[in-house]
């Protein structure tokens, strides 16, 4: 079964709101097993529009990935989130096919 993730881009503009918002994710994160792949960092934007802070969360498989997200512990901290900044979000099941070269 194919893992899950939340692929996030963030533009911090106020940092207040964006701290009471991470420590609140962290109950659910904790909660639905989420792990941190990606979490800021320096980066390359190589094509596209980019935002200041890009994270990537793993999560066992697809269904959990959603189910944090709607969760009432995740839904406390993005109270928070609208007022921190602009912000994208996908949630997306991974992939267990074929590789090139395979």
């Amino acid at each position: 079964m194919a893992k899950g993730y939340w692929i996030a881009r963030v533009d911090v503009e106020n940092q207040a709101a964006y701290d009471a918002y991470r420590s609140l994710n962290a109950i659910a994160f904790a909660k639905y097993g989420g792990k941190f792949l990606v979490r800021g960092g320096d980066y390359k934007l190589a094509r596209g529009e980019g935002r200041k802070h890009n994270v990537v969360i793993e999560f066992k498989d697809e269904a959990t990935a959603r189910a944090c997200y709607e969760s009432a512990e995740y839904q406390e901290a993005v109270k928070h989130l609208a007022q921190a900044g602009k912000t994208d979000l996908v949630i997306i099941g991974g992939y267990d096919g074929a590789q090139p070269g395979d």
